[in-house]
C-alpha cells in the first residue's frame, strides 16, 4: 500500500492536477521524499507558478545590466570596473507568526542572495507594512520585526540605512516584511551558480542543519487560517554572528579560484539551491545524504531536503581545491564537507544509509514546473469590485494648520525615529545619507562614487488603479534616486499581493505589472530582480483578509562624484522656495526695484505665483484627515517624469540649487514642512488658487528646490530656462525664521506654525504608542 495518500498529497500543498504531473513526470508513485521535493519546488514561493507569465513582460535590459533576473541577485556595472548587486526578498508570513526570527532570517536570506554572487553588501533596507496601531496584536509585531531587523544587520555589520513603515487595517491579519541588501563587487569576479563540470565535488559549507523552517517554503505559498500559531516551527532560526563569518569566509574563498559555482541554501534549503544549481548548468546532481552536517539526531533524508535552517551554502569547487576551502572554512569556525558531486544525468539522486532514497529528473522538477495564466478581471469588472467612490467636491477646511499638525502626527507621516535609531546605519563608515530625506546614499569604499537607494510604494493608489498605482510605484523610486542627485540605474521588487486564485486579485497583479512594465521602459530604468510574494491574506480571527495589493519597489542608482549629493534641509534663510514639475504655466515675476527682492504679493496678482496642487484623490490628506479613501490616485506622465528629473539632475549636479525635496505623501505643505523640522530654519509660502489643492494635493513630478536668486536677472533667466526645456516652475516663497507660514491669494495668513510644533507633533505618535 503506498504512502502517498490524497490526505498527504494535499497536506504538501499540492492539487491532484499537480500531483498528476508528478505522476506522469516520474512514471511512477512518488516516495515521500520525493513528493516533498516536488512540494516545496512547485510551491508558488519557489516557482512562481502563477506570475511567471506576467514576469516575462517586464523589462529587464539596458547597456548597463551585467545579469537580470534569475540569478541570485540582479547586477549593474556603476563604472570603474566596478558593479552593484542587490535584491529586495519577502519574509511576510514567518515574520507574522514569530516576528523577531522571521525579520532576522529575512535580513540574513536576503544578504546571502547577495554575497553569494561575490559582492561584499553595503547596505540594508527594508519595505515595512503593518496593519492598524490600534490592533491588539499590532504593537507586538512592530516591536519584534524591528528589533530582528536591528538585531541581524547590527551583529552581521551590514548599514541599514533606510527603507519605509506604513500601518493600514488591510495588513492586520498579514504584515509585510521585505528585506533589501545592495553589496558592491568587481565587475569581472561576479559568481553564478550553475553547476558545470561533470565529475566536479559539491561542498556544504556554512552551519549545521536542523529541524528548523521545515515547509517554510509551502507555509509560504497559502493564506493564513485558524492555526497560525501552530505554524511556528516552520519559522527559522537566525544566527548574525554566524552570517558575519559566512560573509568573511566566502569573500575569501572567492578570491582563489576555486569556485566554479555557488547559491544560498534559502528558500526549500538545501532542495532548492541543489536543484537550482544543476538546472542553470543544464547537468545532474549526486548527494550522499549521510555527509550532511545535521545538529539534530536522527534526521532523515526528507528532513534534511526540507529544512530552513540559516546561514549554509552551497557550492561547486574545482577538482584538488577541497583542501584549501576547507581550510578557509575552519579557520572560521564553520561546517565543511563534501557532500556529493556534478553528473551528467540531469537526475538529482540522492543517497542515505546505502541505498537511493530520491531520483528525480530535473526537467519536470524545474523548468517544466506548472505554469498558471490564472484567470483576471477586466478593468471595468474590477473597479466595480474594488467599489472605490469617486471624490466628490471636498469642501474646504476652517483650520489647515490644524490639519497639518494631525498629519504630521498620524501613523502615516510620523517620524520614524524610534525604528531607525535601533539600527545601526554607520557601520562601515561609508553612510552618507539615511533615507529620511529621499534615498539613502552609501559611499562606494575607497572611491568618490556614491550609490542611492530608495524603497517606495503607495497600495492604496494601487487598490484603486493598479496600473496607475504601478507606475507610480517606479516613477516615486525614480524621483527620490534624482532628488539627491543620483542617475537611476536598475529596479528589484518585491510583488506582495493576496491570493491568485481570485480574479480580482490576479487584476491587482496584471494591472500593476502593466503600469511598471511601461514606467519602466518610458524611464530607462529596468527590473534586474525581484521576488513575487502571494497568498497574503488571512482568515485568521480578528485578521483582515487581503492585503492591498503592494509591489514594493527598490531602486538604486550611481552619483558619480559624491560632492554633487542633494539633501532636504534648507540650507539658510532667504533662499527662494521654487516648485518644478507639475502642469502650471505662470506669467513672469515682479521686483520690488528698492530692495531687489521679489514683490509676493505682487507677484501673486501678476499669475506668477500658480495653483501648485489639484489632485486630493487617494491623498493622505484625504484618508487622515477625513477618513476616506475615495477617488483616483494621482495620473503619471511618464514623459513629463523623465524631462523633470534630468533637469532637476542637472541642477544638482551643477550645484545650483541648494535643497532638494519631491513632493509626495502629503503634498507640498508636508514636504515642506519635512526640510523646515530637518534643519529648524522655517519658510514663508504664498499660493493662488485653491490652498487646500496647493498644500495637500498629491500630484506627481514634482520637486521643492531652495535657490540663491540675488537679482531679478537670476530669476528671470533660470525661469526662461525652464520654459525652454518645458518644465514648470513656481516661485512660492521664502526660507527663513522660525515658523512655517501659508499665505493664501488675499495675502491671509492660513496658518503659521513653528518649527518646534511641527517637530513635536512629528516625534509624537511611537513615543506615545510605545510608552502607551
Amino acid at each position: 500500500m503506498s504512502e502517498i495518500t490524497p490526505e498527504v498529497v494535499e497536506a504538501h500543498g499540492l492539487s491532484p492536477e499537480e500531483y498528476d504531473r508528478v505522476l506522469a513526470g516520474l512514471g511512477r508513485e512518488p516516495n515521500l521524499v520525493e513528493l516533498g521535493i516536488f512540494s516545496v519546488m512547485w510551491s508558488e514561493h519557489c516557482s512562481y507558478k502563477s506570475s511567471r507569465f506576467h514576469l516575462k513582460k517586464l523589462p529587464t535590459e539596458a547597456p548597463w545590466v551585467i545579469c537580470g533576473p534569475g540569478e541570485n541577485a540582479g547586477v549593474i556595472d556603476i563604472g570603474d570596473g566596478q558593479a552593484a548587486i542587490f535584491k529586495m526578498e519577502s519574509h511576510n508570513h514567518p515574520s507574522y507568526i514569530e516576528p523577531y526570527q522571521g525579520a532576522a532570517t529575512g535580513v540574513g536570506g536576503i544578504l546571502r542572495d547577495v554575497f553569494t554572487m561575490g559582492a561584499r553588501p553595503v547596505a540594508n533596507m527594508n519595505a515595512l507594512r503593518f496593519g492598524s496601531p490600534d490592533h491588539p496584536k499590532m504593537k507586538h509585531l512592530v516591536k519584534g520585526v524591528v528589533a530582528g531587523i536591528g538585531g541581524y544587520g547590527n551583529c552581521v555589520g551590514v548599514p541599514t540605512v533606510g527603507g519605509e513603515t506604513n500601518f493600514h487595517p488591510a495588513y492586520d491579519g498579514n504584515i509585510l516584511v521585505n528585506a533589501m541588501t545592495v553589496g558592491v563587487a568587481d565587475a569581472d569576479k561576479i559568481f553564478y551558480s550553475a553547476a558545470t563540470g561533470i565529475g566536479n565535488p559539491i561542498v556544504y559549507v556554512g552551519s549545521k542543519t536542523g529541524r528548523d523552517g521545515i515547509h517554510g517554503a509551502t507555509m509560504a505559498s497559502a493564506d493564513f487560517s485558524e492555526d497560525t500559531e501552530e505554524k511556528r516551527p516552520t519559522v527559522q532560526v537566525g544566527d548574525p554572528f554566524t552570517e558575519k563569518l559566512l560573509i568573511e569566509a566566502c569573500l575569501e574563498l572567492m578570491a582563489t579560484d576555486a569556485i566554479v559555482a555557488i547559491q544560498d541554501m534559502g528558500a526549500a534549503g538545501l532542495t532548492s539551491s541543489s536543484v537550482e544549481m544543476a538546472t542553470n548548468g543544464k547537468t545532474g546532481i549526486r548527494l550522499d545524504m549521510d555527509k550532511v552536517p545535521c545538529r539534530e539526531e536522527g534526521m532523515t533524508p526528507y528532513e534534511m531536503m526540507l529544512s530552513e535552517s540559516q546561514e549554509r551554502m552551497l557550492m561547486v569547487l574545482k577538482p584538488g581545491k577541497e583542501p584549501m576551502a576547507e581550510a578557509i572554512f575552519k579557520k572560521w569556525e564553520l561546517d565543511f564537507a563534501v557532500i556529493g558531486e556534478v553528473t551528467d544525468t540531469q537526475h538529482m539522486v540522492l543517497e542515505f544509509g546505502g541505498e537511493v532514497v530520491c531520483d528525480i529528473p530535473l526537467g519536470p522538477l524545474a523548468s517544466d514546473a506548472p505554469e498558471y495564466e490564472r484567470p483576471y478581471a477586466s478593468k471595468e469588472e474590477y473597479k466595480a469590485w474594488a467599489g472605490i467612490p469617486s471624490l466628490s467636491r471636498i469642501e474646504d477646511s476652517e483650520d489647515h494648520g490644524a490639519e497639518l499638525l494631525h498629519m504630521l502626527a498620524s501613523p502615516a507621516l510620523a517620524s520614524r525615529r524610534w525604528i531607525w535609531e535601533q539600527y545601526d546605519s554607520q557601520v562601515g563608515a561609508d553612510t552618507l545619507q539615511k533615507s529620511g530625506g529621499d534615498a539613502a546614499v552609501v559611499r562606494v569604499h575607497g572611491t568618490n562614487k556614491a550609490l542611492a537607494i530608495s524603497t517606495d510604494c503607495n497600495p492604496r493608489y494601487c487598490y484603486a488603479d493598479p496600473y496607475e498605482g504601478g507606475k507610480q510605484a517606479i516613477a516615486e523610486a525614480y524621483r527620490n534616486l534624482n532628488s539627491v542627485g543620483a542617475r537611476p540605474l536598475a529596479v528589484t521588487n518585491c510583488l506582495n499581493f493576496a491570493n491568485p486564485q481570485r480574479p480580482e486579485i490576479m487584476a491587482q497583479f496584471v494591472g500593476c505589472l502593466e503600469g511598471m512594465g511601461e514606467a519602466c521602459r518610458a524611464l530607462d530604468f529596468p527590473i534586474v530582480s525581484g521576488n513575487v510574494s502571494l497568498y497574503n491574506e488571512s482568515k485568521a480571527t480578528g485578521g483582515g483578509s487581503a492585503i492591498l495589493p503592494t509591489p514594493a519597489i527598490g531602486g538604486v542608482g550611481v552619483l558619480e562624484d559624491l560632492g554633487d549629493m542633494a539633501t532636504i534641509p534648507f540650507k539658510d534663510e532667504g533662499h527662494a522656495i521654487v516648485v518644478l514639475g507639475g502642469f502650471t504655466d505662470n506669467g513672469d515675476v515682479l521686483w520690488n526695484a528698492k530692495s531687489e527682492t521679489p514683490d509676493l504679493p505682487a507677484m501673486r496678482a501678476d499669475g506668477a505665483i500658480g495653483t501648485i496642487g489639484s489632485h486630493l484623490g487617494q491623498s493622505t490628506w484625504l484618508r487622515e484627515v477625513r477618513g476616506l479613501e475615495d477617488g483616483s490616485p494621482p495620473p503619471v506622465d511618464l514623459a513629463l517624469e523623465r524631462k523633470i528629473g534630468e533637469f532637476v539632475r542637472g541642477l544638482i549636479e551643477q550645484a545650483r540649487c541648494t535643497a532638494v525635496h519631491d513632493i509626495s505623501d502629503g503634498g507640498a505643505a508636508v514636504a515642506l514642512a519635512e526640510m523646515a523640522m530637518s534643519s529648524g530654519i522655517g519658510a514663508t509660502v504664498h499660493t493662488l488658487g485653491d490652498s487646500l489643492l496647493d498644500m495637500f494635493g498629491e500630484d506627481q513630478s514634482r520637486y521643492i528646490a531652495t535657490f540663491t536668486f540675488t537679482e531679478r536677472e537670476e530669476w528671470e533667466a533660470f525661469k526662461e530656462e525652464c520654459e525652454q526645456a518645458g518644465v514648470s516652475a513656481d516661485w512660492i516663497g521664502f526660507t527663513g525664521g522660525k515658523s512655517f507660514s501659508w499665505k493664501d491669494d488675499e495675502d491671509r495668513i492660513l496658518f503659521d506654525i513653528p518649527v518646534n510644533d511641527l517637530r513635536a507633533a512629528n516625534e509624537s505618535f511611537f513615543k506615545d504608542w510605545m510608552e502607551d
